[in-house]
This record gives structure tokens, sequence and C-alpha cells, in this order.
């Protein structure tokens, strides 16, 4: 790598003894690492760095450990992490505890019980995954009423696209039998009648969410830490709150302002809300720890709940009980396709969550009629791009776009994607490969909530495609190991137009730093999932360190 140091420059901290992994092609592997102002200063060999060292340089044995450049979060949701410790965890192993509706129930209860709620004042719940319980069918208002009758009760779908609600929280939410199902939305209903069951879908639920009751600003500021080390456990130095709305935005940048912000964080704000975010800066530049990093649109919903958008219909009924389902678009292509016009006119970059390939056909047709290409270097984001087809990969190439892969389906709800999608559509899901040999860059994410926030969960889920049943769906998918962390360091880097400062470890970059506990490149296959993040360091301080087990 070379002597990038001025003669006599002396490090903070150099970091030798343990893997160094830099991410840099052009030299993959070093010896030792040197920091200064929170930058590194020097990575190369022991030699070249130690060259650097002065009295007060702090020496750092990583004892066999490996070191690596922090993760960046492709996409995920902060808000979450802000609101998540108020709610019950009623997900499926190995989430959560909830493998049944009795124990569901039992489950919202006893968090009932802790938190204590006063009349009225709503239960919310998160991870509710009716493909994972024992019943096999979703959970009603029959199951709920009994035990909640004085307060509101929501359990958030898995894909945070949806909610089962109770008759105290439909009635808040004003649904009744004489409330029509809108446009791109799924209210369940009992069996025989117009009465709502108890399920909410995309814009049937979005809007209720919306205008839920909002912590103070005082306790959301509180809740900044505990959120960030949740991010930071896991290795991660730069965050995303992935679709935020301007209320929400307004918060965090009184937070930012105050310094609360330890990792770098990328807010995306809705495209429903472009109108109050045009006195904005959407040029991504940071501030305080906090950068726009472009807009978010919805084209689709959920593939585990059935609202994302195909082409062709599902083997199964829709989650209506409908025939020959395709799901359905998030807008009519019109007012979507003006949509993506509008931001392009902004000149910002444009995330669209797109999980089908019907939703994916509309974003790229409205690409089209704009008349973008790749020697744009837009680097416009398909969030998510699950069921992306072959073809589409190829259009991919011409427009620009850059997917970001969420290979954690694969396992949580790769055997239901069988199921509802056939042996060939569900073995191409997130195909890193494909994308791959056709020189497409690309991240991965957890989407947290929707999946833990751990790496090498995602890591693994690349690398093996391992379903819950043990099955490898799309084997001609898996990648390496090295493809795998580049989806979460440089390649998302780049995606967010940050690779000149981040992502790598090389000389004059952001000192962004994880230890683990091993090489990921040394360990088999199937271990990969249980590596540990030792320590996390963004610009060369230390932000989370693991207890010694």
């Amino acid at each position: 790598m070379g002597q990038t140091f001025s003669p006599g420059t002396v490090a903070e901290v150099i970091y030798q003894g343990g893997d160094i992994i830099t991410m840099n092609c052009a030299a993959p592997t070093a010896e030792a690492l040197a920091v200064k102002d929170g930058r590194i200063l020097a990575v190369g060999s022991k030699e070249e760095v130690l060259k650097t060292r002065g009295n007060t340089t702090r020496i750092v044995d990583l004892g066999g450990k490996a070191l690596l450049p922090g993760f960046l979060d492709a996409h995920s949701h902060f808000n979450n992490a802000l609101q998540i410790v108020g709610w019950a965890n009623v997900s499926p192993p190995p989430v959560g505890p909830v493998t049944d509706i009795p124990g569901l129930i039992a489950t919202v209860k006893a968090h009932a019980d802790r938190m204590k709620p006063e009349k009225g004042e709503w239960i919310i719940a998160y991870g509710y995954d009716a493909n994972e319980l024992h019943e096999k069918r979703d959970v009603t208002i029959n199951d709920l009423d009994p035990v909640f009758p004085d307060n509101p009760v929501m359990l958030i779908h898995v894909s945070n696209h949806g909610a089962v609600l109770n008759s105290a929280g439909l009635a808040k939410a004003d649904v009744t039998e004489k409330t029509e199902t809108p446009a791109g939305g799924i209210i369940a209903r009992l069996p025989g009648s117009n009465r709502p069951a108890g399920l909410l879908m995309e814009t049937a639920f979005l809007p209720i969410f919306a205008d839920m009751p909002q912590p103070a600003e005082e306790e959301k500021f509180a809740s900044f830490k505990q959120a960030q080390l949740e991010y930071a456990r896991n290795g991660y130095t730069t965050i995303q709150e992935g679709a935020t709305n301007y209320a929400d935005f307004v918060t965090i940048r009184k937070a930012a302002e105050k310094n609360l912000l330890f990792l770098d964080l990328v807010v995306l704000p809705m495209v429903t809300d472009l109108r109050q975010f045009s006195g904005e800066n959407l040029d991504p530049a940071y501030r305080h720890r906090l950068k726009l990093g472009g807009v978010k649109l919805f084209g689709d919903g959920s593939p585990q709940g059935k609202t994302a958008y195909w082409s062709k219909p599902l083997l199964t009924r829709g989650p209506g009980g409908e025939l020959a389902w395709c799901g359905e678009p998030t807008f009519p292509y019109e007012t979507f396709a003006k949509m993506v016009a509008a931001v392009y006119a902004t000149g910002a970059r444009i995330y669209c969550h797109c999980n089908g390939d019907g939703a994916i056909d509309n974003l790229i047709k409205a690409f089209d009629e704009i008349g973008v290409k790749a020697d744009q270097d837009r680097r416009d984001v398909v969030v998510h791009s699950q069921f992306v087809r072959d073809d589409q990969l190829d259009r991919y190439v011409e427009i620009g776009l850059t997917p970001s892969f969420f290979t954690n389906h694969v396992f949580f709800w790769g055997d239901i994607h069988v199921q509802n999608t056939g042996e060939e559509r569900a073995s191409f899901i997130s195909p890193m490969a494909a994308s791959k040999a056709r020189g497409i860059r690309f991240s991965n994410h957890t989407d947290f909530s929707v999946t833990p926030l751990d790496p090498f969960m995602t890591i693994w889920t690349a690398i093996t495609r391992q379903t819950r049943s043990g099955r490898v769906l799309g084997p001609d998918q898996c990648v390496d190991v090295l493809t795998a962390l580049r989806a979460l360091t440089l390649d998302a880097a780049w995606q967010y137009r940050e690779e000149k400062t981040k992502g790598s470890l090389e000389a004059c970059k952001l000192a962004d730093l994880v230890i683990i506990d091993k090489n990921p490149l040394k360990v088999k296959p199937d271990d990969v999932r249980n590596l540990k993040v030792v320590e996390t360091i963004k610009e060369g301080r230390s932000v989370y360190r693991r207890e010694e087990q």
C-alpha cells in the first residue's frame, strides 16, 4: 500500500497481531494499521506501519482476532430501534418465542402486565408472522377481544407492512364493516360478513400506523444512545432510517444538533412528504452525523405477506383468500411514475422498495420514460429487489440500477416462497451470483426490525442460502464470503457514494473499524453465523466493546 504519511507523523493507535482484512483488492490483507485524528494513517506491513509509532502511541494486540472495515447498514429502520423497547416480541424462533396463537396471546398479556397500560392505551407487539404459527392462520378479533377488551391491540406484521388489530384497535382506527378496502390495501373480513377480522395490510394499515401516538420528543432523545448501541454491538458504523416522514426527520435532526449521534445516520425521506422536504438539502453531505441520502418510494408490499406485486399469479390464495393472486402495486402506475419523475427532477437519488417482479417492471418503465441511463452514474437503489427476473438484471445494467438485496429472506421465508411462487421463482430470490456475473454492484441488508441486525446471519444467508427447513434454495446464487462481506462494506459504501471515505481499510479513509472474534474467511460456512463482534470503532473512538464471556 506504500507509505502515505509524512515523516515524523505519530499514530495515536496501532493495531497488530491479528488478521486485517482490508477489502482493498490491490492489497487484501495487512499486518498492521495505524490511526490518527479519526482516520487511517497507514496500513500495510508491520515494519512500515510501526514507523508511525511514538512515545504516546497505544499498541493494540488483536490477539489473533480479525480487523475489518466497520459495516454499513444498507437498509433498516432506525426509528424502530427507538420504539421497539416498548413493544412485545411475538416473533417466531429464533428471533422470538411464539409458535402458536395461545403462546402469542400469552406473550402479549405478559408484556401488558409488565407495562400496565392505562385503559384505552395501545398495546403493541412486533414480529407477527402467521406463516410460522402452528394454526397456519391469521389471528383475529375473536382471539384477541376476550383477553384485551379495554385496550387497543396492534400486532405489527413481520414485514412492517401490516398488522392485526383487536376490536378496540379497529374502533380507534375507525375501521368498520362500512370501511371500503383502499386500492393497494387489504382488510380481511370475518367469513360470511363484511366485519373486519383484524388483519390490515399496506394502504389500509400504513396511514393508521403513521397516526399512532408518539412518545414525547425528550423520551425519543433518551432512546438515541441505546438504539445506536444496538447497531454498534453488531459492528455497524453507518446506519439508516429507511422510510422517514417529515415529523420524524425534525426530531432526528434536533437530536443530531444536540450531538446525540455517535454513528453516521442516513435518512431516506418518504416521497409522500417530498414537498415538506423541499427546503432541505437533499445533497448527500453529513451535518452532525446526519445526511439525507435519497428519497424513498414504494412499488409494492411484502412477499411473505403476499402483498408484493408479481407478473404471474401465486400458486396459493391471496391474503384475503383471492384466487389467481398477483398482489398489487402500492400506487396505480400513473401515480407512481409521477412520483419517480418528481424525485428525479430534484436531482435526488431514488430508493424504491420493490419486492415482486411486477413492481420492478413498473420502476424500469418509469425510468425508461425519463430516459435514465447507466452513464449518468445516479446509483438509484432497488430496495430488496427480491423477485427480480434474469432479464430485469440486464435492464439494471442499462439503466444503472443497483439492488440492495435481502438474503435473510431465504432463511426466514424461503420455504414459504416455494409454496407461494414455486421452486423456480423462489430459487432466484436475491440473485447475488447472477448480479455479480453482470458486474452489478449490490449491498445486502437486514431490514431491521423485520430481521435481526446480526451481520453474520446476513453473510451466512448469502453464502449458504439455507432455509428454515435446511434446504439450499438456489445453490447457483450462493456467493463466496468475500463477496458477502463487500455487500456490507465497500459495495454498500459505493451505493451510498461514500466509497472514498468508507468501506475499506486504506490510508486517509475514516477509521471506521470492527474487530471480530475470528476471521470470517477462515471459518467453515456454517460457523460464519456464530461469529461475534468484539469491538466497534467509529473514527478511531471505541463505541462498543463486548464484555468478556
